[in-house]
């Protein structure tokens, strides 16, 4: 197990490395600069904004800057919000952004888990057919659509739920619903299929034959271990969930780190768009390794690595 956490944790950095890399050369071809706006800056005040800032250099140091800084864990002062680091954005931002994907997680497993669960007790019948199209029609209709048709119905048709903003639990279910649909689809399908086919092994018919009650064979015997495949996509999940909350945020107006992205974009904030991808990218490679840890403790059958450590 140590081994092949010092292992992948290598894996890990050089990844990071890779996607730093790529993220400053990206930015740094992107035309125009931080400063460019509507209205053109005089030549001396646009060489002290770069001066200060350090982009009056060489690429290579430049680029050589940057990696020291984010292996430091500092991304850098933002160019378009006075006074404050990307630091403080993501400090800021990421508690918000975290609280409204941890909701849309808990959403999308428990309701997913829940429809997979009775379309496969109830296989082809029209419990089954229900579910699968409300899979159908989360996995077709993106998130962004599914915030507006929200927004609509729920908060200003039916006036249950805020159109926007982020001030109370209530304020938080509209985009976290529309953040779960899609993950909620496919989880819905991964635990159908993965039950159909645990249902049909000898184990649960000899389950059956021993006079144990249905909710136990469900439970402790079936669902157990037609888990594998939904803890497999828990990495993309979370993936997912991050990525999409960048337009959710925008769309219900909520202060999270995903509003801070799209807003960098359109102001040319390079510090932030570069700091914030880098962030995400850990969080990324970071679940993807709790997800495979979570395999071997999950089925002690499956090894991490094997007796050479491969």
């Amino acid at each position: 197990m140590f081994k092949y956490i010092a292992k992948r944790l290598l894996y890990m950095l050089f990844t990071l490395w890779l996607i730093v890399t790529v993220t400053f050369f990206l930015m740094r071809a992107a035309p125009g600069s931080p400063f460019t706006g509507e209205k053109e800056l005089p030549p001396a005040i646009q060489a002290n904004l770069e001066a200060y800032y350090g982009l009056d250099k060489p690429w290579y140091m430049q680029y050589v800057d940057y990696v020291v800084s984010v292996a430091k864990w500092d991304f850098g002062p933002s160019f378009k919000y006075k006074g404050q680091s990307v630091n403080d954005l993501i400090n800021d931002g990421f508690p918000v952004s975290f609280m409204l994907g941890m909701e849309a997680i808990f959403l999308a497993l428990a309701f997913g888990v829940l429809l997979g669960v009775i379309a496969a007790l109830r296989h082809n019948k029209w419990q089954d057919y229900t579910a699968m199209i409300i899979a159908v029609l989360g996995i077709s209709v993106p998130s962004f659509i599914m915030a507006s048709a929200l927004q609509y119905f729920l908060a200003i048709k039916l006036q249950i739920f805020p159109v926007a903003r982020f001030d109370t639990f209530m304020h938080t279910v509209l985009p976290a619903l529309a953040l779960a649909s899609t993950p909620m689809a496919f989880i819905a399908r991964l635990t159908r299929s993965s039950m159909l086919e645990v249902i049909n092994n000898d184990y649960i018919k000899t389950a059956k034959s021993k006079g144990l009650n249905a909710r136990e064979i469900t439970i402790r015997h079936t669902l157990r271990n037609a888990m594998m495949p939904v803890v497999s996509y828990m990495g993309p999940l979370v993936s997912g969930i991050l990525t999409g909350s960048f337009v959710i945020e925008k769309i219900f107006g909520i202060p999270g780190l995903g509003m801070h992205f799209v807003t960098s974009i359109s102001n040319r904030d390079y510090s932030v768009i570069m700091g914030v991808t880098v962030f995400f990218s850990v969080l990324l490679l970071v679940s993807i390794l709790l997800v495979d840890i979570a395999y071997s403790l999950i089925d002690p059958r499956i090894k991490l690595a094997d007796k050479k450590g491969e």
